[in-house]
Parts: structure tokens; C-alpha cells; sequence
């Protein structure tokens, strides 16, 4: 019953919150291969070596499940976390968590993103769609929060 009302509790803040709200939800598809995961590893790497920004680089797949890890030169231990975190609220919610940080951001009714569990209020996690499906999620963790994202976001373009 405790899990149900959980569960019937985010929907309805996520419903409440109308930037979130309003945006087509994507289908998940089949899982992301370490192959493809590699691929965007190395996009997001790039980014990040063109920037001199460590970071850590974590994909997930469809199911929410590390696939894999990267962490560059004298990047903090603390982001090794914080990145899985993102690219797993990512896919756990089918948005980046760029969308969390902004209904925080504008304050109010924004704040119960809070309370969602698993929800990383943080920019720098990012869905990774093949033929319009979410197959996975890279999280990104070692700079700025926008710069994060801008890591992410070039490791994600790199299976379009």
C-alpha cells in the first residue's frame, strides 16, 4: 500500500509540474550495447579533453543498469556517484535532468522535484534515443552543472 501511494504521489507531482508535464514521454527500447556505450563514452570524452574539464562519463541502459564507467585524470571521487545518479534519473524519468534543475529553479510548486525519489535536480544527465527509443542514459559528474550537460549532451549525439 506504502509503494502504491509512493507511486501514485510522483505521478502527481510530476503532473503538477507543467514544463515536465508537457513533454511527449519516449519509449523505451532494447537495452544499449557496450559497444554503443563506448561510442559515447568517447564523444563525451572528447567534449570534456577539448574543455581540460574532468569529469566522470556513466552510461546506463534502458533498464537503469551501469554499462559503463570513465573517469578522467584527477576528476573528484565524489563524481563518480553523482554521475551514475544522473544518468539514471535520466532514464528512470525519460527526461534529462536538466528538466529537474529548472522546476527547481523557478521555485514554488517546482520544489517537490525534491521529493521525487531517484530525481537528480542537477543538469548533466541525458537520454541516448536509436530510432526514436531510449535505449540508455549518459551521466556526467566533475565541472559546472551546465557544462556537465554539455558533456552529456555530446556523448549522446554521438548514436544519432
Amino acid at each position: 500500500m506504502r509503494r502504491k501511494l509512493s507511486l501514485i504521489g510522483a505521478v502527481l507531482v510530476l503532473a503538477s509540474l507543467p514544463a515536465l508535464a508537457q513533454q511527449a514521454t519516449p519509449p523505451y527500447g532494447s537495452p544499449i550495447t557496450l559497444e554503443q556505450a563506448k561510442k559515447v563514452i568517447a564523444a563525451a570524452e572528447a567534449e570534456a579533453q577539448k574543455n581540460n574539464w574532468p569529469v566522470v562519463i556513466t552510461v546506463v541502459d534502458s533498464g537503469g543498469h551501469a554499462v559503463a564507467m570513465h573517469r578522467l585524470d584527477n576528476t573528484q571521487l565524489g563524481s563518480i556517484a553523482v554521475a551514475e545518479d544522473k544518468a539514471r534519473s535520466s532514464i528512470l524519468f525519460r527526461r534529462p535532468t536538466k528538466a529537474f534543475e529548472d522546476a527547481v529553479a523557478s521555485g514554488g510548486i517546482g520544489l517537490r522535484v525534491l521529493a521525487l525519489r531517484g530525481a537528480s535536480p542537477v543538469d548533466g544527465g541525458v537520454l541516448i534515443f536509436l530510432d526514436g527509443k531510449v535505449v540508455g542514459a549518459v551521466g556526467v559528474s566533475g565541472v559546472t552543472a551546465a557544462q556537465d550537460g554539455q558533456i552529456a549532451n555530446a556523448g549522446a549525439a554521438a548514436l544519432k
